[in-house]
Parts: structure tokens; C-alpha cells; sequence
């Protein structure tokens, strides 16, 4: 059996808005870029040792003479800029038909529906909004009421904010999956319903890290669902058991921060000498790219960089480490919310090639496609995308 393989999803790290980005109002982003111009003294060595300065640019602070791993970047296929079009598609399930949005609201016979099964006497809300604005604006009158808050974005989200002794997480879960599974289908069947729990009194709230996101079923199977057939184990760490509604996973492991996501990822690959570990490491959207802070941003990314030596040591032999994202989100622009750009691929194996370009890949796929090589699946021929596991091993 192989080595173990490791991808690890930095949430919304994008490197440079796609052709299409006007279609989508993001003419222009770079996360990563804009980032590193944002603060100048962005200090992420070991990502550009890895080649993160090859695909973006980084500042001159990063900038290294050796390039230790092999780099490039990756277009998105899918139609849309979503965390489960992303993270689908780097499992190789493409997205023909976009998620529905609603950038006036939610339809009032989808509310009825909503009211009907979840057994609430009201809802607050309803509109696009940034999710630290909509408590700070209905916090009281929900708290008030209790009635739940319902918004949405400029993604493919129906979302619902609770304070948590005013409602509890039990119920808001319990709320979040009725309306995934009775309430957002057909053609409102959104992307991802999300709990939005908070805390605070008297106009000053907070959230907190006990998000839980509800995601439709991948329409076909995912190269989880194929390692899985093939007895490979699999490992989410981070939102990727909601991603993926927890089909193909051996092991589910949630997490609340960045820095949980790092230290169970380090854990596992430490204990492990083959299988599967796909983390997202979800900070640097939810904390920094929604809400328009290219410092916090680029502090997370210093602290990923930060620990990633660790991660490198955990590598053995064939194992094999890809760093990548799901979509854009720049926190320099307009929007507080994604942006449709390429996303970083950067590859090390102890026994493989250095300083390798991979070029631009034509899909996420790309990825997933080098991971069921690497392993060798029997259903490699069946999957999207055009695996480079030849070009850095």
C-alpha cells in the first residue's frame, strides 16, 4: 500500500481572479496578492519555499532563492465559487449547474415552508448580509422574540443565526437540518444551509466557533467514496464531513480554529503510514475573508506557515502533501463575500521531484485525480480531471 496522502484546503486562499471573475463581479482579486500588499511584511517562508511566490505574489519578505516543492495553480470548472463546489470538484465531482441565489431575498412561499417544518412562529431577516452585521442590526429583537435570524449571501446559502441560550445548539441544528432536507430542495436546493450561533447581551454579540454547515449530496461519487470502495481509510478534519454530508469518510474529526485543524492534521499524519487526510482550515474565509481584515488574513497564514515544518516532518518515504484552496475570498475588495479565482496547488513528497512547475491546471480535479493515483484506484479512469503525479514523483 502507498504512503499516506494529505491535502490540506486553506478556505478561500485564492491567487488571482479567473477569466470568468467579471461574470461573477470579481474582476481583479488576489487574495494571496492583496494580502501581501495589504501588510508588506507578510512572512510565510516555508509556503514560499514550497512555491506559493511562483503563483502569487507574496512581498519581497517571502521571497526565497530555492524552490522545494512543486507548484502551480488551479482554474475552477465548476459554475460558481462555493466551499462545496470547491471542495467537490477537488474531489473530482464538477458542478454544471450553478446553486441557486437569492440576492433579494428569500422567496416568501420558501419562508412558509420554513415556518411549516421547523415549527417557528417567525424569522428575522431575510436579505443578503454579512453575518457580524445582521446580529449586530436583530440581535436584540431576536433575543427579544426568538425568533431566528435567516439571511443569505452572494453564495448559494441559507443561513440561520441563533443565540445560543435563546435557542439552543441542539435545536439550531436540529432547525438547520429540517430545512436542508424538507425546506432547501427542488430549486431552492442552495448550496449549504449553515447554523450561526452567537452569544453576548445588550447590542453586543458575538459568534461563535460552533458553526455547523449542512451541504447538498455530490451527485456522483467523490474520490472519498472511491478510496473508501477500495479500502483506503479516509480522514476529514475541519467542515469536510458537512461538506461532503459524511459520505466517504472512516473518520470524521471536527474542529472549532485554524489551529485545532493544524494540530489534529499534524496528529494524524503522525500516526498514520498510509490512508487519506483532506482538512479544511476554514479561519482564513469565516474570520478574515468575509469580514474584510487582510491583517487577521495574513497573520493565519503566517501561523499555517508557521507550523508547516512539522507537517513536512510527518511526510515519509512516498507520502505525499497537497496545500491548496476551494475558492477566493479577497478581504481587499468590495464583497464580503468569495471571489472566483485560481487556487494555489503545492505538492512536496520526501521521494519526489523539487521545484517542478505545474503549471495551470484547467481544473480542481487536477488534484484529486493525483491523489486516487497515487494510490493506485482501479476507478482512476473514471474520475475528472488529469492527474501530474508524474510530474512529481
Amino acid at each position: 500500500m502507498p504512503g499516506k496522502a494529505v491535502m490540506v484546503v486553506l478556505d478561500g486562499l485564492g491567487v488571482g481572479a479567473l477569466p470568468d471573475a467579471g461574470d461573477y463581479g470579481d474582476a481583479g482579486t488576489n487574495t494571496v496578492g492583496n494580502i501581501a500588499r495589504a501588510v508588506k511584511d507578510l512572512n510565510i517562508p516555508n509556503l514560499a519555499r514550497l512555491g506559493l511566490g511562483m503563483v502569487a505574489p507574496i512581498g519581497e519578505g517571502s521571497r526565497v532563492t530555492v524552490i522545494d516543492g512543486c507548484y502551480g495553480k488551479m482554474a475552477e470548472r465548476s459554475a460558481g465559487k462555493d466551499s462545496t463546489t470547491g471542495h467537490w470538484e477537488l474531489a473530482g465531482v464538477i458542478t454544471e449547474r450553478p446553486f441557486p441565489l437569492y440576492p433579494n431575498g428569500f422567496p416568501e412561499e420558501l419562508l412558509e415552508r420554513f415556518l411549516r417544518v421547523t415549527g417557528c412562529k417567525g424569522y428575522l431577516g431575510n436579505k443578503p448580509a454579512s453575518g457580524t452585521e445582521i446580529i449586530k442590526e436583530l440581535g436584540d429583537e431576536h433575543v427579544r422574540t426568538g425568533s431566528p435570524i435567516v439571511y443569505t449571501s452572494g453564495d448559494s446559502v441559507f443561513q440561520i443565526a441563533a443565540h445560543e441560550e435563546v435557542i439552543p445548539l441542539s435545536e439550531l441544528y436540529a432547525m438547520c437540518a429540517k430545512t436542508r432536507n424538507e425546506v432547501t430542495v427542488g430549486e431552492h436546493a442552495v448550496g449549504r444551509v449553515i447554523a450561526r450561533p452567537f452569544v453576548g447581551k445588550d447590542g453586543t454579540y458575538t459568534r461563535t466557533p460552533n458553526r455547523r454547515d449542512y451541504a447538498v449530496e455530490a451527485p456522483g461519487s467523490t474520490l472519498l467514496d472511491l478510496l473508501q470502495d477500495e479500502g483506503v481509510e479516509t480522514i476529514g478534519i475541519g467542515k469536510i464531513d458537512d461538506l461532503f454530508c459524511g459520505r466517504g469518510l472512516d473518520r470524521k474529526i471536527h474542529t472549532k480554529s485554524n489551529a485545532e485543524g493544524i494540530r489534529q492534521t499534524l496528529e494524524i499524519s503522525k500516526s498514520i503510514t498510509t490512508g487519506f487526510v483532506m482538512t479544511n482550515l476554514v479561519d482564513f474565509d469565516m474570520l478574515y475573508g468575509h469580514r474584510q481584515d487582510p491583517i487577521g488574513m495574513a497573520r493565519a497564514l503566517e501561523e499555517f506557515d508557521r507550523a508547516l515544518p512539522n507537517l513536512l516532518e510527518a511526510l515519509q518515504g512516498d507520502d505525499l502533501l497537497l496545500i491548496t484552496a476551494d475558492h477566493g475570498n479577497d478581504p481587499t475588495d468590495a464583497s464580503t463575500d468569495h471571489s472566483r479565482e485560481y487556487v494555489p496547488v503545492l505538492c512536496r513528497s520526501k521521494a519526489g521531484k523539487r521545484g517542478v512547475s505545474l503549471g495551470i491546471r484547467s481544473s480542481f480535479a487536477d488534484a484529486g485525480k493525483t491523489v486516487a493515483q497515487h494510490f493506485g484506484l482501479k476507478a482512476v479512469g473514471r474520475m475528472s480531471g488529469n492527474g501530474f503525479l508524474d510530474l512529481i514523483v
